[in-house]
């Protein structure tokens, strides 16, 4: 599946089949906090977070594209990721875009 941030696909005719989406909500473990917390003393990047947020990246984009293909698309255009706070210890990654097929 090709997933491109531009609002076209370059070259190609594409028809619109609706907005796609994904989501996860990943939460700290208490073992990776309390590494983050002695790292965040010391300064430099906190690898532990880093992980846990490519992980949820991936699996939110792996969501999408299972829509997308859901809908028998050929691609995701306008492909966007936010994130927000659940909880103190919890946050969403949500990927959306639009899936398109190729005319």
């Amino acid at each position: 599946m090709i997933v491109l941030t531009t609002d076209t696909f370059p070259g190609r005719e594409v028809e619109p089949l609706g907005m796609v989406r994904g989501s996860t909500v990943r939460a700290k473990h208490i073992g990776s906090d309390i590494v983050a917390g002695l790292r965040n003393l010391v300064g430099g990047e906190v690898k532990e977070y880093a992980a846990l947020l490519a992980g949820a990246r991936e699996q939110a984009m792996d969501r999408m594209i299972a829509e997308a293909r859901g809908l028998g698309a050929d691609a995701i255009i306008a492909a966007r990721l936010e994130t927000s706070t659940i909880a103190q210890a919890a946050s969403e990654i949500l990927a959306y875009g639009t899936a398109v097929k190729f005319r």
